[in-house]
């Protein structure tokens, strides 16, 4: 498994990246996570919203929108936000890697998952696409499952009353 280290730049040491999220709600007010893993630590797995890196050139927006095509096989349309930010630290591919995040929130009336465009590491590292109930996510958190912003279900209660044009500044 390789990762694409050229759209990461150096910053203080460790590989840097500007990514673009949705949380994107279905009619019934649900959202859609990816469980995934690294497959260099492969009992180790969380939740997280469709999204990605952005290309150079690229606009968050644009970056998002096709981030959420190209994991889930849905296309919206219009993306309201960026709804919150976050810095985050992590560990991929057994290295330590820091991404500035954009959060975008969506809906769509297809909850229909298409996986046939996804790149080989994709194949092996997302493994479960769910539509969650912000009650649903936080009894999951509650029980130790990791969620990526761990304010999931918050974000969702919030989201779900319709975008009030607040950018939250969200925790790691």
């Amino acid at each position: 498994m390789s990762v694409n280290w050229d759209e990461w730049d150096e910053r203080d040491g460790i590989p840097f990246r500007e990514g673009a999220r949705v949380i994107l709600l279905d009619d019934d007010d649900r959202v859609l996570m990816i469980r995934g893993h690294d497959f260099g630590k492969p009992d180790r797995s969380w939740w997280f919203t469709p999204g990605g890196g952005v290309m150079p050139g690229e606009e968050s927006r644009a970056a998002a929108r096709r981030e959420l095509r190209e994991e889930t096989g849905i296309a919206v349309a219009h993306l309201v936000g960026p709804v919150a930010e976050r810095d985050a630290i992590f560990d991929f591919a057994l290295i330590t890697c820091r991404q500035h995040e954009l959060f975008y929130c969506g809906r769509t009336s297809s909850t229909t998952i298409d996986v046939s465009g996804h790149t080989e590491m994709e194949k092996d590292l997302l493994d479960e696409f769910t539509w969650w109930r912000a009650g649903e996510l936080a009894q999951a958190r509650a029980a130790g499952e990791t969620l990526y912003p761990p304010d999931m279900p918050e974000l969702v209660s919030w989201l779900a009353r319709g975008w009030d044009g607040e950018l939250r500044t969200l925790g790691e």
